[in-house]
């Protein structure tokens, strides 16, 4: 249990210091992408991830790169993508939006909301008819449950008993706009789920290791038994919607919300427990940095692509 929570923690921190490392060298303009960053809603991926094997697919959305590392995508390539070079995951043609491990599992990033969802469905198809016993597991924000494929690639996966895990984070805004703004009071994304035949469940983004235990009971029944099965989580972003600032200026988060959410931060619950020595945590941040920094000196020293790949790797011209 204590090597358990030490994982979890530790692969936690490092997406978090990675995303920090972002924030703070965006405006060295060797970035030119859009950044939307996972801090504050890493429990959701790791807590999710951890229980899938290497060859269990992801599908994750505009705010992947918590998704991407957690499943084992490769830092480097991460950030050279992010630099727009050629030795990028998408060799610096998609950027942040668009990161893409295949050996890794991580089947790839799209920015239009809802895509991700019959992308992912149609995945699991795939597998099913080949006979796989693997999974997809499908990241989606709640502004993509608004959208009618939601319920399209629910109905999907359950009238063929497909082997995919949908998991909605819910970080309660679609950039400023809070879900009462947007939703019915009467709408509820697990009675919709459960009413076209997904099982479903409500978990909350500050405790990693329930979300780990859940969700490696889920998984497990859903390789057992070809069901599909929704997560839905609430968490919580720390920063702006898209890109390296905090926005809580702007109030349209209340200081209540954001103090309770910050108190609750999951890295922060770990180390209540207080199962590390000093010497553990410095360790874990000193090997975390090194490769990081290693990380942007590969992306800094690497070079951008040439004109003509603009052309290929394409479905249309």
């Amino acid at each position: 249990m204590k090597n358990q929570n030490k994982n979890l923690f530790y692969k936690m921190l490092r997406i978090r210091r990675v995303e920090e490392c972002i924030s703070r060298r965006y405006f060295e303009w060797k970035m030119r992408c859009p950044v939307h960053l996972s801090i504050g809603q890493e429990a959701p991926a790791v807590g999710v991830i951890e229980n899938l094997s290497k060859k269990d697919k992801i599908v994750t959305a505009h705010r992947s790169h918590a998704h991407y590392l957690a499943k084992g995508g490769n830092l480097k390539s991460m950030i050279a993508e992010l630099y727009g070079k050629k030795t990028g995951c998408a060799k610096g043609k998609g950027g942040s939006m668009h990161l893409i491990d295949l050996k890794a599992g991580v089947s790839g990033a799209v920015p239009i909301v809802g895509s991700t969802i019959p992308i992912g469905v149609g995945l699991s198809w795939s597998m099913k008819l080949k006979k796989q016993k693997n999974i997809v597991a499908i990241f989606f924000g709640d502004g993509a449950t608004e959208e009618g494929v939601f319920q399209e690639s629910l109905d999907f996966a359950s009238l063929h008993n497909l082997p995919v895990l949908f998991v909605c984070e819910n970080n309660q805004y679609s950039v400023y706009s809070h879900l009462r703004k947007r939703q019915s009071k009467k709408r509820n994304i697990l009675n919709i789920s459960k009413a076209i035949g997904v099982n479903s469940i409500k978990l909350v983004g500050d405790d990693v290791n329930k979300i780990f235990k859940v969700s490696k009971k889920i998984i497990n029944k859903i390789k057992k038994k070809s069901q599909p099965h929704l997560i839905l989580i609430d968490t919580f972003r720390h920063l702006e919607h898209c890109g390296p600032n905090n926005d809580d200026e702007l109030n349209y988060r209340s200081k209540n919300y954001i103090n309770k959410w910050l108190n609750n931060d999951p890295l922060k619950k770990i180390l209540k427990e207080k199962i590390f020595s000093d010497k553990e945590l410095k360790n874990f941040e000193k090997k975390i940095d090194k490769e990081i920094t290693s990380a942007f000196r590969f992306a800094d020293e690497s070079e951008f692509p040439a004109k003509k790949v603009l052309f290929e790797d394409i479905y249309a011209k």
